[in-house]
C-alpha cells in the first residue's frame, strides 16, 4: 500500500549586486534542493511554503511572489512503506543576505541560477527552476521597480 503525502515549499532568492542567487539546502541524504516540508494542521500549501523558510533557512523577511505554483512528485521507501509524495513549489524573494542552517540540513549555499541548476540533484526540482528563473525575468522586463 502506497502512502500519500503533501510537502510545501519555496524557491527562495535575493538579488546580490544585481544578480539573482538561489538558496540550495543540501538534506541529510544528500540532495541539494529548496526549504520545503510537510503541511501541519489546517495549513494552507501557502502557509506551509513560508512556515518553511522560516524554518529551515531562518529567514523571516521575505515575500511569496504572486502567480506562480508548481509541483513535482516522488516516491521512496521509509518504515517499511511506500510514499508518493507531491511537493508544491512557490517562489519567494528574500530581503535578508544570509541563511542560517537548519537541524534538518548539511549544508546551505546561495547560488547563481546556472550554478543551482547544476548542483540540483533531482529532475522535478530542476526543471520548476528553470520555469521560476523564466517567470523572474518575465516579471522583471515588465515591472520598472523589479518583481510585481
Amino acid at each position: 500500500m502506497t502512502v500519500e503525502a503533501t510537502s510545501s515549499g519555496a524557491i527562495l532568492f535575493r538579488d546580490t549586486r544585481g544578480e539573482r542567487e538561489y538558496l540550495l539546502l543540501k538534506s541529510r541524504p544528500g540532495d541539494w534542493e529548496f526549504p520545503k516540508g510537510g503541511i501541519e494542521g489546517d495549513e494552507e500549501l501557502q502557509q506551509t511554503a513560508i512556515r518553511e523558510v522560516s524554518e529551515e533557512a531562518g529567514i523571516d523577511d521575505f515575500r511569496l511572489i504572486d502567480g506562480f505554483r508548481r509541483e513535482y512528485d516522488y516516491v521512496f521507501e521509509a518504515g517499511g512503506e511506500t510514499i508518493h509524495k507531491t511537493v508544491h513549489l512557490f517562489i519567494a524573494r528574500s530581503f535578508e543576505a544570509s541563511a542560517e542552517l537548519s537541524k534538518e540540513h548539511r549544508d546551505l549555499q546561495w547560488r547563481d541560477y546556472e550554478q543551482a541548476i547544476n548542483t540540483i540533484t533531482q529532475d522535478g526540482p530542476r526543471d520548476i527552476l528553470e520555469e521560476a528563473h523564466d517567470y523572474l525575468d518575465e516579471l522583471q522586463e515588465e515591472a520598472d521597480d523589479g518583481y510585481v
